[in-house]
């Protein structure tokens, strides 16, 4: 028996990068999977077509994940689709990185909307599903920038940050209908973000992680499938690092 066998997942940034990666090992666990990027667009139907392949329901929506009303339609559309929803990821996420004496009330705002907001706005619009279902498993993607600050990210810290301190209110909230809450902090992850670093700069950020290594998208869906699992039943209001070490 897979992990996943019967339960339904939302993931948001589902397209590409970690979130590819997560819908990917959900999949693969017998998971049916619906994802979401602000387009449908030509690399969400690749995935899709993928899905098809290894023999699950999977679906790609378009759906803004900083508009609470986009957020409540993806989410009934969804149930609507699957008929009910186990997991949601809250992945979606953008950088908009400058020093903060550079940095604009736009590049604040945007990042916040989006990487904070979105998981407001999804949380708030599942919740009314999983308290209904007496179970559900919400995994928000932060940080070790949440965690420690990054000279340069201010307002991914903060976003980052914030949702670290959602989850764990989320996690008390909702805990007696059995609706978990946890958060994963990822280090220095290789996605098609880090590509175009260049390579003496991705060799001087693996010289200061313990492991020696950047990491890669299936050490983060690894952790995510343990708390979207039933083996993580009594985890909750929990933040686990994928960073090979960089946090102390």
């Amino acid at each position: 028996m897979k992990l996943l066998d019967g339960k339904v997942a939302l993931i948001t940034g589902g397209s590409r990068g970690i979130g590819k990666a997560l819908v990917l090992a959900f999949a693969a666990q017998g998971a049916s999977v619906a994802f979401s990027d602000l387009r449908y667009d030509e690399k969400a139907q690749e995935l899709e077509n993928e899905l098809t392949k290894l023999g699950v329901k999977g679906k790609a929506f378009a759906s803004d994940a900083s508009s609470l009303a986009d957020s409540e339609k993806l989410v009934d559309d969804v149930v609507a689709e699957f008929g009910r929803i186990d997991i949601l990821v809250n992945n979606a996420g953008i950088t908009k990185d400058t020093l903060l004496m550079r940095m604009t009330e736009e590049q604040w705002d945007d990042v916040i909307r989006v990487n904070l907001k979105s998981a407001f706005n999804l949380t708030k619009a599942a919740q009314k599903y999983m308290l209904k279902q007496r179970a559900g498993s919400i995994i928000n993607m932060s940080s070790v920038v949440g965690l420690g600050g990054n000279a340069g990210q201010a307002n991914y810290a903060a976003s980052k940050a914030g949702m670290i301190g959602f989850t764990k209110s989320v996690a008390q909230e909702l805990g007696a209908r059995n609706v978990r809450c946890n958060a994963i902090a990822p280090g220095f992850i290789e996605t098609d973000m880090t590509a175009s670093l260049p390579e003496e700069v991705k060799k001087g950020w693996a010289e200061k992680i313990p492991l020696k290594r950047a990491g890669q998208p299936d050490d983060v869906s690894n952790a995510a499938l343990f708390l979207a699992s039933d083996l993580s039943a009594y985890i909750t209001g929990q933040v686990i690092a994928v960073c090979g070490g960089m946090t102390k």
